[in-house]
């Protein structure tokens, strides 16, 4: 029988032991996502890749929040956080500290996910922006690269959330 395994059985470190460990070499930051809900789940999907920090720009909500807490689960307690007025402000504060800007959006000169080759001596800093408008052309234009999520169907983006889950994850096993 394939029995579902116990959280106690998964063999998840502590918080105290993810707050020791090393990061992964990747940040988010979220430019003006106005979903709370979305917001968490980006802290939740954060912790699962050990993301080094989570940048909440604009009118994003911010720990303590009763909804981002009902997607995040804790991990808005585990995964640093800090605040910018503007994702610009957050670009070059990682930049500074030698992350790699990658705006995931759709443009004239974006590379296609599966296309993309990391290099693994890099640091890199992903970029999502609002559900709506996207990432503001100002964040855009201080990108490095844009990297966009093949799609074949008839929508032209998908939500915020799955993006960054499947963008971290493409990234970490690389």
């Amino acid at each position: 029988m394939n029995r579902k395994l116990l959280n106690s059985e998964l063999g998840r470190i502590s918080q105290e032991e993810y707050l020791a460990t090393e990061g992964s070499g990747l940040a988010v930051i979220l430019d003006n996502v106005r979903s709370s809900h979305n917001v968490g789940s980006a802290f939740r999907s954060s912790d699962a890749f050990k993301v080094d920090k989570i940048c909440l720009c604009g009118i994003c909500d911010t720990p303590p929040s009763a909804a981002i807490h009902k997607s995040a689960l804790g991990a808005e307690n585990n995964v640093p956080w800090k605040h910018y007025g503007t994702a610009v402000e957050a670009i070059e504060e990682l930049r500074s500290e030698g992350y790699t800007i990658v705006c995931v959006e759709q443009t004239a000169q974006s590379v296609s996910l599966e296309k993309f080759v990391p290099d693994a001596t890099r640091k890199y800093a992903l970029v999502f922006g609002n559900e709506v408008e996207g990432v503001e052309q100002e964040a855009v234009d201080c990108s490095d690269i844009a990297i966009e999520i093949p799609q074949y169907g008839t929508k032209h983006s998908l939500n915020v959330s799955v993006s960054i889950g499947i963008l971290l994850w493409a990234l970490h096993r690389s």
